[in-house]
């Protein structure tokens, strides 16, 4: 017995021996939260004691953004390293196909002895995501972390909080916000109607502070849940041993933030703590720290497997952010934002933390654009009402309404974004400069969410969007991004190009060609009428489609109408939610009522054409709007 016990004992030593150069690692991620309602951050309103104080031992990031806006396309680039717009994920809850050279990168942790664990969400954004899950993780499970690895082991465990939710801030019914969230609060954690400053983007009112209240509460008590964490870390005498990330997957989930390709909706809280074991790994110093470093999600794989001791798969373009392989840093970001459920957009975005300019290529759809998981919400209700109350000022009217091509905002100065530069002539250097260093992205990447999703889609039975979009001759990414970039400029001068465009021998040059022509004025599509009723002929489905919502908004084209009512009962889903989306933004929606109605019992269709259904219903007051419209 004594032999064994030596023998036990020099095993644990050995392995604690190999461990010594590995740090475990505690990533601790939050949902839909802006930095502006931390204390950390400057917020002197808010209660978030625990991260505040990982700050004050840490190191906070004052510039950290996610690569996009909502969950899934977020967690896609997060787990994989790969941007979305790059393996054809940027589109919420999609699930095409990706190479299986691309892994989850915790597989490569594994493969340096890491034991890794995921509590719990995924949420990935990509096809067959049970093997893609069980390949990347020891353990991911409501169960899993870092107490189930062998003795000595190093681990990566991650803990996924839920509590600041956009369910919890706005979806979910004020009665359920009630019990899960302000009953869960001690009194002196809790923050009153009154307490806090109200964002200039929302209009001053009780009603909008009973609302936004949730905000400060569910952030309240997700600080609360992580410092429960933490003890567990402490009593696990681990703390001494562990690198402790901190941040949020997106913006903050409230009207306006998340889905929005703006920095409410990019920039997230971001803070790395390191004991003093691992302290000479952070470049930026410890114990209060702060950097203004441009960090995204593109980064953190890289940096993760560089800390585990791996090797970077050529795959991976990101950043190392720390340790001896560390990466310079970098002058500006692209960022991007695509469909989120049921409502369709496009958004490419380039930051260098002063200043963030956003190119939307889909402006007919406001930033407040139908998406039922958000319509339900009732401060979106309530922003809704007073808007067609007229109580609204124009800032806050801008939400319901056509966007420009671009915006330009000192986010420096302006942290809500109230003022777009895009057309000042003090900010014309800015603005050029950061339109090029867009386009110069946007091609070197070869950004292929620059085909309609009707054709990732179908590419996706056959092989991955990643590698489809590599092939020039496939994807002639160049004209077809000539043709998009015109998409949402407005004047005769552009609508005469993009009336010419609906000539090419290219779909999808067509496609961008129809679809920037729907953005363009009525005034101005005077003069293009029979060219685009001519393009209801096309062979391709999107731009008949097209063509026929500018013919019927504009003209009631007879023949329009019933192509539209064809669309949304197409057996292809993304026809048929592309027919939708046109018809959300249709003055005269009376017609199609009936078809609309019947479209959402047919058997077969999917969520998002569902939910598009009960939006366009519930436009017109003929449902209710409220959480239960799933059923």
């Amino acid at each position: 017995m004594k032999k064994i016990l030596l023998a036990f004992s020099f095993l644990l030593a050995v392995l604690y021996s190999s461990a010594q150069g590995k740090p475990n690692i505690l990533w601790i991620t939050i949902e839909d939260s802006s930095p502006q309602f931390f204390g950390c951050y400057g917020n002197p309103n808010a209660k978030t004691p625990v991260i505040d104080k990982l700050a004050e031992g840490g190191v906070r990031f004052t510039n950290a953004f996610s690569t996009g806006t909502v969950c899934s396309p977020s967690r896609s680039t997060i787990i994989t390293g790969v941007r979305t717009f790059k393996m054809g994920t940027g589109n919420h809850r999609s699930e095409y196909p990706i190479p299986d050279y691309i892994k989850g990168f915790p597989y490569y942790l594994q493969q340096q002895g890491y034991y890794v664990t995921n509590n719990s969400k995924t949420d990935y954004n990509v096809a067959k995501p049970k093997a893609f899950i069980q390949e990347a993780w020891n353990e991911s499970s409501g169960k899993a972390g870092w107490w189930n690895r062998k003795p000595g082991q190093p681990f990566f465990s991650v803990f996924n909080f839920n509590e600041s939710h956009q369910s919890r801030t706005m979806t979910m019914p004020y009665e359920w916000y009630t019990e899960n969230v302000w009953n869960q609060l001690d009194t002196d954690e809790r923050i009153a109607e009154d307490a806090f400053e109200m964002p200039p983007i929302y209009r001053e009112s009780t009603e909008m502070r009973k609302h936004f209240a949730r905000v400060y509460n569910s952030i309240s008590l997700t600080d609360k849940r992580i410092g429960e964490l933490l003890e567990k870390l402490d009593a696990d005498n681990l703390r001494d041993s562990t690198i402790i990330f901190f941040y949020a997957d997106h913006g903050e989930g409230e009207p306006r933030g998340k889905t929005n390709g703006i920095d409410y909706g990019y920039r997230v809280p971001f803070v790395v703590w390191f004991p003093e074991m691992y302290k000479q790994l952070s470049p930026w110093g410890t114990a209060g720290a702060v950097t203004d470093e441009l960090i995204d999600f593109e980064d953190l794989a890289p940096t993760l497997i560089s800390l585990a001791g791996s090797e970077i798969p050529d795959y991976l373009k990101g950043r190392i952010l720390m340790g001896e392989k560390r990466s310079q840093p970098v002058d500006h970001l692209i960022l991007s934002a695509d469909r989120s459920d049921n409502g369709m957009d496009m958004v490419r975005s380039v930051t260098d933390g002063k200043y963030m300019y956003s190119r939307n290529y889909l402006p007919f759809i406001p930033q407040g654009r139908y998406i039922r998981y958000m319509y339900v919400a009732e401060i979106v209700q309530q922003m809704r009402s007073d808007y067609l109350a007229d109580l609204l000022d124009s800032l806050q009217r801008s939400y319901f309404e056509e966007r420009p091509a671009e915006y330009l905002f000192d986010i420096e100065n302006d942290q809500w974004e109230t003022k777009n530069l895009a057309n000042d002539p003090e900010y014309k250097s800015v603005l050029k400069k950061m339109r090029t260093q867009l386009d110069e992205e946007v091609l070197k990447a070869r950004d292929v969410m620059f085909l309609p999703e009707y054709e990732i889609g179908l590419l996706s039975e056959r092989e991955t969007a990643y590698e489809y979009r590599l092939d020039k001759q496939k994807y002639p990414l160049a004209e077809i991004y000539k043709a998009a970039s015109l998409s949402g400029k407005r004047g005769q001068e552009i609508a005469v190009t993009q009336t010419e465009l609906l000539q090419d021998k290219n779909n999808i040059v067509r496609y961008w060609g129809i679809m920037g022509l729907r953005s363009q004025t009525p005034e101005v599509l005077k003069e293009f009428q029979p060219q685009i009723v001519k393009s209801m002929d096309d062979t391709y489905p999107l731009v008949s489609l097209g063509a026929a919502a500018i013919s019927y908004q504009l003209w009631q084209n007879k023949k329009a109408q019933q192509i539209i009512i064809e669309s949304c009962q197409s057996e292809n889903m993304d026809i048929a939610l592309l027919a939708l989306n046109f018809l959300m933004y249709t003055d005269d929606k009376e017609p199609f009522i009936d078809v609309i109605k019947k479209v959402h019992e047919m058997a077969g269709r999917n969520y998002n054409v569902k939910a598009a259904c009960m939006d366009f219903l519930g436009s017109l007051n003929l449902v209710p709007n409220n959480y239960d419209y799933r059923e």
